[in-house]
């Protein structure tokens, strides 16, 4: 039997459409998925996301065990409440799971995938043992993500006494008061918050929002709203199998400092020289190498290496740097009151064979 969150009557109240969801008995939509949609990119929209599993690191080794156990580095967040994105994985570098990790007060909380849960725990646990840190599921707290250009400003008006916390929060951190937590996250592409609240008040709450006017939105819109804003979703985009790299995370590993042995590393640098040393890498791993001719590497080492050696004819050589000095003189120049121009060509350049046998840093 599917379990229910403690918003359950309140999606059939709204005449929710229920669906098994990762165990859980989940409201897909509540009568159109496009307008749930469109009230979260235009007003104010908000998700049960209650399923989701919290589990709150505590203990000495807390930031050692994270650092092993996840390939971005929670050392990179220096402020209380700050959060990062990161996958978890496995000895092959293939993706156990992704999720948030906040920082707290000496201690963290991460929130993790419903569908994964048993899993996560199991992984998680294991990996805990030489570490003195406690790993505590809490399964009292129910979630509310409100989404959408309102949905600050129509939660403040709701909770009033937590206006000053919200208004200090920078995007991705986040904040208790009480029992409650506020964090400026989501996964929609907009602005909002996700907030941790009593399992015992949540009804309350989704209730006050409702009178508030921000509308209530299913699963339906939250997977469509992700796919816009190029968010993964665990289980389709990546899993075991596929690396970060391959899931287009590379952004999530953290590579320094290189002598921190996060699970997966040596996984994951053995596939990284692999790219680097063969443009086809990935139309091999999809078996399309045969098929598709790689006409350019946009100016990486890797790619004039293999215009020498024959393997992709040419390469577009474009100039970064010169793309940043524009983008900041544009920026510069709208904050004096002028105009910056719309269309800003910036000069590039085709490599061939010739200009690589010229080259005295390749082979």
């Amino acid at each position: 039997m599917a379990k229910q969150t403690a918003l359950y009557a309140k999606h059939l109240e709204a005449n929710g459409k229920i669906v098994d969801f990762g165990g859980w008995d989940m409201p897909i939509h509540y009568g159109s998925q496009i307008q749930e949609h469109k009230a979260v990119r235009e007003q104010a929209g908000m998700f049960d996301v209650s399923h989701m599993t919290i589990v709150d690191v505590r203990g000495p080794d807390a930031t050692a065990y994270l650092q092993k156990l996840l390939a971005n580095d929670v050392a990179k967040l220096k402020e209380s409440g700050k959060a990062l994105y990161s996958g978890m994985l496995n000895n092959e570098g293939g993706v156990i799971d992704d999720l948030i990790v906040y920082k707290m007060d000496g201690w963290y909380r991460t929130v993790v995938n419903c569908s994964t849960r048993e899993k996560d725990l199991e992984w998680m646990s294991r990996q805990s043992k030489g570490f003195e840190v406690s790993l505590t599921e809490r399964p009292e707290l129910a979630m509310v993500a409100v989404q959408g250009p309102k949905a600050i400003e129509l939660v403040k008006q709701v909770k009033p006494e937590a206006a000053e916390l919200i208004d200090s929060l920078m995007i991705f951190q986040g904040k208790g008061k009480g029992e409650w937590f506020y964090a400026r996250t989501g996964y929609t592409g907009e602005d909002g918050l996700e907030i941790m609240v009593p399992e015992a008040e949540v009804a309350a709450f989704w209730q006050q929002l409702l009178d508030a006017g921000v509308a209530p939105a299913g699963l339906g819109a939250r997977d469509t709203l992700r796919l816009e804003a190029g968010m993964n979703l665990y289980g389709n985009d990546m899993d075991e199998s596929i690396s970060p790299l391959q899931a287009g995370m590379g952004w999530t590993i953290a590579w320094e400092p290189t002598e921190r042995d996060f699970i997966g590393r040596a996984a994951l640098e053995a596939e990284k020289a692999e790219r680097a040393a063969n443009p086809q890498h990935a139309l091999k791993q999809v078996g399309l190498e045969k098929q598709v001719t790689i006409v350019g590497f946009d100016g990486e080492q890797a790619g004039k290496q293999a215009i020498k050696d024959g393997k992709i004819f040419a390469d577009p050589v474009q100039y970064p740097d010169k793309m940043a000095q524009i983008t900041i003189k544009s920026i510069f120049e709208y904050f004096e009151g002028k105009k910056p121009e719309k269309l800003i060509k910036i000069p590039a350049e085709l490599y061939f064979k010739e200009d690589a046998e010229k080259d005295p840093a390749l082979k």
